[in-house]
């Protein structure tokens, strides 16, 4: 598996030119033993500088800061995303004048800031952490993005959809990342296995290279709990969004989303496969609408 043929970086990335773009990312590049410049992935400010450098060079973006401690997201990884989501609604005869519902958005904002600027998309953008939103609020002033991106609080941290949606909302779609563990020792036992394979578990103090606050990387069930909730919730609101969807990290809860689907009255489930690396995930997506947007029988 490989980027989407869109993704600006499925060939890698010239740590010179974005060096020469967001000078901070410098002091952390180095040549490996094959003289190749690199940066050491294990560290959490090398990461950041790079995906900082990316969104600068790439996405138009001049400012993105929050603290150290939040999630900083893998620029090609998310803008991935993104592209599925438009490949999808293309084929769902949605191409314009698309809104997006963003479950999570998080400190960083960042599917948001990708979609506006990759398609010009127009974002709601949800999170359950105030701190989160408003640091989320000032990359979207500071970026001149208040007109294309709207964020709204979530008071209830049991639901995701209700609470958030009114009725006159309409959406094209909604993306989603969800928490993958269900506490904050499965996060500590994934980190842990993490840094062995970047030869890095000898160190002190265990340190996530991306980062993540307590709800950014658990929920109470975990990846599995979160989305079923989520599943349920959006039959809730079969008509006022054409197309949901969530990123699934563990492939053996896919058959369990299909079925559940199938009960609630889905009429199009499409698991749509994704690779970056050795990595593999999955976008997993479900209408209530047929291809003329009409709701389902209930």
């Amino acid at each position: 598996m490989t980027f989407h043929h869109k993704n600006k970086h499925k060939l890698g990335y010239d740590l010179d030119i974005l060096c020469n773009t967001y000078p901070d990312l410098l002091p952390f590049v180095f040549e490996n033993t094959y003289q190749t410049k690199t940066i050491d992935f294990a560290n959490p400010k090398a990461v950041k500088a790079l995906n900082t450098a990316l969104l600068m060079k790439y996405y138009n973006i001049v400012f993105w800061e929050f603290p150290d401690a939040n999630l900083c997201p893998p620029i090609p990884g998310r803008v991935d995303y993104i592209h599925y989501v438009a490949d999808l609604l293309e084929s769902f005869g949605v191409k314009t004048k698309i809104k997006v519902l963003d479950i999570g958005t998080g400190a960083s904002c960042i599917y948001p800031i990708l979609g506006q600027a990759e398609y010009n998309w127009n974002f709601v953008a949800t999170d359950i952490d105030k701190k989160s939103l408003e640091y989320g609020q000032t990359i979207i002033n500071k970026n001149g993005l208040k007109n294309s991106i709207v964020l709204r609080h979530q008071k209830e941290t049991s639901q995701i959809l209700k609470g958030i949606l009114t009725e006159t909302d309409k959406f094209s779609v909604s993306i989603c990342n969800p928490p993958f563990f269900k506490s904050e020792t499965e996060a500590i036992e994934a980190t842990t296995r993490k840094l062995k394979g970047l030869n890095r578990v000898g160190d002190k103090k265990l340190v996530r290279n991306f980062s993540g606050i307590h709800n950014e990387l658990w929920y109470k069930g975990g990846e599995k709990a979160f989305i079923h909730n989520y599943l349920y919730e959006s039959s809730l609101f079969k008509n006022q969004c054409n197309w949901f969807t969530t990123l699934v990290s563990k492939k053996d809860l896919v058959k369990g989303i299909h079925v559940s689907l199938k009960k609630l009255g889905a009429k199009d489930v499409r698991t749509i496969p994704m690779g970056q690396g050795n990595k593999q995930s999955r976008i997993i997506a479900w209408t209530f609408l047929d291809k003329r947007g009409n709701k389902g029988k209930d």
